[in-house]
């Protein structure tokens, strides 16, 4: 019953935020990422996404981009990707997302050359059989209906040699049948980390900026709810990923 609501209010959220953000301040809806090793220099237009963004340099950071095609699927309002394409070197970059409105903004929000976005279902996605060097899956997973056909997707899409960065977060008794589905691609395994404390700390330093966002943005009744979709401290979101009740994992792949 929580995940039916959960993906309700995500899609009225989605359509809100499309309606009334006229200044494009949502461009990232991830919980982030925090880590004393990780020193990530920022433009100081995205100082303000720095959690956020953070979280899309841990995943990209894992491998060579450069000279590279890599489409990520559930690309949401395109920050992460933007920034990914800004900043890796890339050749050819594309989003696709469920939503629509969410592709359609930002197919004309950003102009980055090489970077374009499209709807599409990531279980049955309209893109050619190995035709990416890299595929990113950011926090979007955990809402598919059939997470292994999406799996299957990946591994059509994917060239040989190319490699899966997929990060996301599961209640921890689902974390076992998540493995074996992974293990189930046959991909060489390059990296796995729980990833789950760095996330609690980016949620810690972000929380005043989430706070602020939802009292400008969504209307009073739905505050709660907001808060916590945000991951707001004190939220049970917040809490289930502070007692690990949801784990947060980072996993690199190579399709060999």
């Amino acid at each position: 019953m929580k995940t039916k609501l959960r993906d309700l209010f995500f899609k009225i959220w989605y359509w809100y935020v499309s309606n009334i953000d006229k200044n494009a301040e949502v461009l990232f809806m991830n919980y982030g990422y925090s880590s004393p090793d990780q020193n990530v220099s920022l433009k100081p237009k995205d100082e303000i996404n720095r959690y956020s963004i953070q979280l899309y340099h841990h995943m990209a950071a894992a491998v060579d981009l450069n000279g590279k095609s890599l489409l990520e699927v559930g690309s949401g309002r395109g920050g992460g990707l933007s920034y990914v394409a800004e900043n890796f070197g890339l050749e050819t970059t594309k989003g696709v997302d469920l939503n629509e409105r969410a592709a359609n903004f930002c197919n004309k929000y950003y102009s980055i050359k090489g970077l374009s976005f499209m709807q599409g279902d990531a279980q049955n996605l309209a893109i050619e059989d190995h035709s990416f060097d890299a595929i990113l899956n950011v926090e979007s997973s955990h809402r598919y209906p059939d997470f292994k056909q999406f799996l299957a997707e990946v591994n059509r899409v994917l060239k040989p040699g190319g490699h899966f960065l997929f990060t996301d977060f599961r209640y921890d008794w689902e974390m076992d049948e998540l493995n074996k589905d992974l293990d189930a691609l046959g991909f060489k395994k390059l990296s796995s980390e729980l990833i789950t404390e760095n996330v609690v700390a980016a949620l810690d330093f972000d929380d005043e900026r989430r706070r602020n966002l939802i009292k400008k943005l969504a209307p009073k009744m739905l505050h709660g709810v907001a808060l916590n979709f945000a991951g707001c401290k004190d939220s049970e979101t917040y809490n289930w990923f502070a007692e690990r009740k949801y784990e947060y994992f980072s996993y690199v792949f190579r399709k060999d």
